[in-house]
């Protein structure tokens, strides 16, 4: 979600690349793998105002420019920065595998990376423990990015889970791959036979979608949702902390949330957490649902969101919450852009960097016009912003 400055506003200061949070493997491009308490200026790799995307995965982090070069550093055990070896990378690199091919999008999982190219070809890399990389005989972990040859139509939207993740076409079909929701679906849907996108190690058509286009997927650590061109949400996976609206525990294929959830407003932008997810509508509200004991919905919660069991006066978690429902969040009306990291959020708001929940004051530096936001997921742990 992309935005142009208008004529009318004042020319905005220097662009300049800030980093932020954990960084115990050069996840934030620093140069070392100290912790970061307050934002600090990355050096130059690029043009700053050139960054199209930012995005981070358990503890790798990789940028997109506007010329679509890819950038990488972080952790790379399992050879999830695409660069050809599995050694720890502590500043920003370029992948040089993919010169000449210019990147869309990139979606980082735990310890793989998902690519959208400009053609709409997905490219995956890192570990291949749970069929996460769409090549079901391929090795346990690939060091360069390689083609998922079965999903053969052009590819708009991808997203990356704990270890599974989603891809939707120009026509509108959603493919999963990679056996994380595998575990929690046989656990809490026993006797029930799991739809095969949610045991496969190779792109497999979502069922229960066939009515429906989707524009847009996101994941979370173990759910996933689609949006579509009507303005609906489906969402399915695990539901623990309410994070789907629903009852069940557990979702093995896809369920709307009713359009009465959002106001009855058309959802235009759909982000995700690992356990909370964030909706805008047409007229620009913002919902928040899921997961809240870290403050990540950014407000209190509403009277029928039981998510404690009071048992001869002990306070015990629920195994699932009784409802989460999408609640708006009115101060973030409007927002320009949003996004989640695994228990936090981001959001940009008349051009300025507003927390949606809790986090270390900024430097003064920082709190001037934004030209651009567009960093789909913090890692879960550390953060980037471009001022």
């Amino acid at each position: 979600m992309e935005r142009e400055p208008r004529a009318s506003e004042a020319g905005p200061a220097a662009a300049a690349l800030f980093a932020w949070g954990a960084n115990s493997y050069g996840q934030l491009g620093l140069g070392h793998k100290e912790d970061v308490l307050l934002p600090q200026q990355l050096n130059d790799f690029c043009k700053p105002g050139c960054v199209r995307r930012i995005t981070g995965g358990g503890g790798h982090s990789a940028v997109v420019t506007d010329g679509g070069s890819l950038f990488v550093c972080g952790l790379n055990k399992d050879g999830q920065l695409g660069l050809g070896h599995t050694e720890d990378v502590l500043y920003f690199t370029p992948c040089r595998s993919l010169l000449g091919c210019p990147i869309q999008q990139v979606a980082c999982g735990w310890d793989f990376t998902i690519i959208l190219t400009g053609n709409g070809q997905v490219l995956s890399c890192g570990s291949n423990s749970f069929g996460q990389l769409g090549v079901p005989h391929g090795p346990r972990r690939c060091v360069v990015p390689q083609a998922i040859e079965p999903l053969r139509e052009k590819v708009v939207s991808i997203a990356a889970g704990l270890r599974h993740a989603l891809a939707a076409t120009a026509s509108g079909i959603v493919f999963q791959w990679g056996t994380g929701l595998a575990s929690s679906g046989r656990r809490l849907c026993p006797g029930e036979t799991l739809p095969l996108f949610l045991t496969a190690k190779e792109p497999s058509r979502v069922t229960g979608l066939e009515d429906s286009k989707a524009t847009c997927v996101v994941a979370g650590s173990d759910h996933s949702a689609s949006l579509t061109d009507a303005g609906e949400l489906y969402v399915w996976g695990s539901n623990k902390h309410g994070q789907l609206a629903s009852q069940a525990a557990f979702l093995p294929v896809p369920q709307k949330i009713e359009a009465h959830c959002f106001q009855h407003e058309k959802v235009t932008a759909v982000w995700s957490g690992w356990t909370h997810l964030v909706a805008q509508t047409e007229t620009g509200k913002v919902f928040t649902w899921g997961r809240a004991d870290y403050g990540q919905l950014g407000r209190k919660l509403e009277s029928h969101e039981n998510w404690r069991l009071d048992m001869q006066g002990l306070s015990l978690p629920c195994p699932r919450p009784q409802k989460s429902t999408p609640s708006p969040l009115h101060c973030l009306t409007g927002a320009t852009e949003v996004s989640c990291g695994s228990e936090h959020n981001l959001a940009v708001i008349g051009w300025q960097l507003q927390p949606a929940s809790p986090l270390p004051p900024l430097p003064a530096s920082l709190l001037r016009q934004c030209q651009r936001l567009d960093f789909p997921s913090p890692g879960p742990a550390h953060h980037a912003y471009v001022s």
